[in-house]
């Protein structure tokens, strides 16, 4: 079939039909945050709960008797509230576009929460009463434009929020824009942009007041940002903690949020956002930091009158284990730390120092948590926390640990049976360790299907996570369970790029060390072959994001080993990539993968589209239709190069998503064609 009349698979989710997400080109210039008043309800009732759901993201209110939280009941993640000891939650905004954080004020009266209209890329930040009343949009109405949730400040007045704008303001053509420069005051309240900003586009920060009382702050702006988030402020606001940069190179500044200047500054490790806290009497910063060392690890910076480092140590290391979650409640008495061994965590509550002179945390205390992961906390000021837990057997779920470091698991989080029907019991992976023809030493997860004869090799999928710098961690995971299902084994590595081994082994893939990373794929497959699990004329290759990237250049570098391959949201073209996606995206990317100007021979021989002739085999893409991330037309090109040399080749097409998939239906669907196709040619 000719190129031009391939025709995508594509399916519509029922209760979304007709949903769109915004998006913007590079010269779009919306105005800056504009409360949008909505309708003060509660939000409707979901039609259908499912029993089966998962529950993330915790946020106590300052009592700690309440939660609010993202839960998928509905069928899609929304924004839910409960009682910590009852069994009866209530969805708070019933809208059908995803959430994905969720803050509570200081003070108890507002929930502040980010969702994504149509799925797509482009957030807004919207604030909500506890009771469900006085639902508002704070940033991120104007059409492209994109508003991330910063922190509270401390009396919980107001949100610090990040706007991603073009222009950038700008008061006299400085990075960073001082409170009170640029922007001037807009229809009730909002911040206006002007033309006069910088060009090239960036993002800004801003306190906004959701009650209206106080205009807007801008605290700063940055043009040609990538990455931008206010984490915590001092008890008067005078002072401002602050995630920036590219992948690879983020950094935290102290800012002086009256004149703008950066006080401190220190590299700080990838994931979690948020990155530290101030000390009540803002004399000390607590950092999660990896600066000159392999492994995150807290860092305790001691500060002078003006902002400025009198002192840096190391309050709390681990052995080949890096600090992935760090949270500490606003009396800063002590601190909960959650740390990543290989993927599982090991978490622990540690007093904090008070006198100058001390440097380490009191002695730990270690929780027995019933999943292996945990991926967020929520530290309550009376003491106690609640976490966000999942594990390989079990969906996420919400869980009080009190102070005695007992957890209980919430009322209206899912039970454990109800993670997978009845008859198909949870698969525990197998760790295991493995070596690239270059000598470095990998892992991965390895999960045998039900019932298969433990001699006997099977059909196996090699399963990549994206990122680059995510990690496979043992959670749960349905995609792989409807694969185990079909007989499938599944082998889910950390090929050099990952996060958890390190940072030497995060830098690996950087530049032309990504042809490493390829062939790390093809080593990881011939490991699983070597160790008799997985039948060397059926094996598979699967992704997502950067996986599908990772999948789709297996195919075409590897072309003998697989016998078909399932690309999700992937890059096969860097150079259109980088043409499609939005600013701030590739400015982040740049660093990772190379810049699109000065690296360009390198991207063009990294693109699976260049040795497009290699490819042998069958091939299936997905994509959400308001992926701007990664732009649909990626999939599709893949997909019409492989029809043209005569290979099966098929684009499924989930409308109302974006760069995740995050509506049940749509997921579900998505796991069933991924597995029809790789049960039709593993066999």
């Amino acid at each position: 079939m000719p190129p031009e009349h391939v025709k995508p698979l594509e399916y519509r989710s029922g209760p979304h039909r007709g949903a769109t997400a915004s998006t913007a080109s590079a010269g779009a210039a919306p105005s800056a945050p504009a409360p949008v008043r909505m309708p003060g309800r509660r939000g409707a009732d979901p039609p259908t709960l499912l029993a089966a759901h998962g529950c993330w993201y915790p946020a106590a209110d300052p009592t700690g008797e309440h939660v609010a939280f993202i839960c998928d009941r509905a069928g899609v993640p929304q924004l839910w509230s409960g009682p910590a000891r009852g069994t009866e939650a209530h969805v708070l905004d019933g809208a059908p576009d995803p959430v994905s954080e969720v803050s509570w004020s200081p003070d108890g009266r507002w929930i502040a929460y980010t969702s994504a209209p149509g799925g797509g890329e482009h957030t807004r930040v919207l604030v909500v009463r506890p009771d469900g009343t006085g639902r508002q949009v704070l940033a991120g109405a104007e059409p492209g434009s994109s508003a991330h949730l910063g922190c509270w400040t401390r009396d919980g007045t107001a949100l610090a929020v990040t706007v991603a704008q073009y222009p950038v303001p700008s008061a006299s053509g400085s990075v960073l824009t001082p409170a009170g420069g640029a922007p001037a005051a807009g229809p009730g309240g909002a911040v206006a942009v002007g033309p006069g900003g910088a060009v090239g586009g960036g993002l800004a920060a801003y306190l906004l007041d959701p009650d209206g009382a106080a205009a807007p702050v801008l605290l700063f702006a940055e043009e040609g940002a990538a990455s931008l988030r206010v984490c915590d402020t001092t008890a008067d606001a005078r002072f401002a903690l602050v995630r920036r940069g590219p992948r690879g190179r983020r950094e935290a500044l102290v800012l002086d949020t009256a004149s703008g200047r950066t006080t401190f500054s220190l590299h700080v490790a990838d994931g979690d956002p948020w990155i530290g806290r101030f000390s009540p009497d803002a004399r000390t910063l607590w950092l999660r930091s990896d600066a000159e060392r392999e492994f995150a690890a807290l860092l305790r910076v001691r500060l002078d009158a003006g902002g400025g480092a009198r002192g840096l140590s190391v309050a709390a290391e681990r052995d080949r284990c890096g600090l992935d979650l760090l949270s500490v409640p606003d009396h800063g008495r002590w601190a909960v730390l959650a740390w990543n061994a290989h993927g599982a965590t090991r978490l622990e509550t540690a007093g904090l120092p008070r006198a100058s002179t001390d440097d380490g945390v009191g002695p730990a205390r270690h929780p027995v948590l019933p999943h292996e992961v945990v991926t967020r906390i929520a530290p309550v000021e009376r003491g106690g926390l609640f976490a966000a837990l999942s594990g390989s057997r079990r969906r996420p779920g919400i869980w009080e640990v009190d102070e005695g470091l007992v957890p209980v698991r919430t009322g209206w989080s899912a039970r454990d049976e109800q993670a997978v029907p009845p008859g198909r019991p949870p698969v525990r992976p197998v760790a295991l360790r493995c070596a690239a023809r270059d000598g470095l030493t990998l892992g991965g997860w390895y999960y045998r299907s039900p019932g298969r004869d433990a001699g006997r090799p099977a059909p196996c999928v090699i399963h990549l996570h994206g990122g680059p710098e995510e990690q496979e961690r043992p959670v749960f995971n349905p995609l792989y369970h409807e694969l185990l299902g079909r007989g499938l084994d599944v082998f889910a590595p950390d090929v050099r790029g990952s996060s958890g081994w390190g940072r030497s082994f995060v830098d690996a893939d950087l530049g032309a060390g990504r042809f490493a990373a390829i062939d790390d794929v093809a080593d990881c497959a011939a490991h699983v072959v070597a160790l008799g699990y997985a039948d060397p004329l059926r094996l598979g290759v699967m992704g997502r994001s950067y996986g599908g990237y990772l999948t789709m250049a297996a195919l075409v570098w590897h072309p003998e080993l697989f016998r078909t391959g399932v690309a999700v949201c992937g890059m096969s073209d860097l150079a259109t990539f980088f043409a499609g996606t939005e600013p701030w995206i590739a400015q982040s990317a740049a660093a990772k993968y190379g810049h699109p100007e000065h690296d360009r021979e390198l991207l063009r021989a990294l693109s699976p589209m260049s040795r497009i002739d290699q490819l042998r085999v069958p091939v299936l893409t997905v994509h959400g239709e308001h992926d701007t991330n990664v732009p649909p037309g990626e999939s599709a090109q893949f997909v019409r190069a492989a029809r043209e040399r005569g290979l099966p080749a098929q684009q499924l097409t989930l409308r109302n998503e974006g760069h995740e998939f995050l509506r049940a239906d749509n997921r579900r669907l998505y796991r069933r064609a991924a597995a029809d196709w790789l049960e039709q040619h593993l066999g």
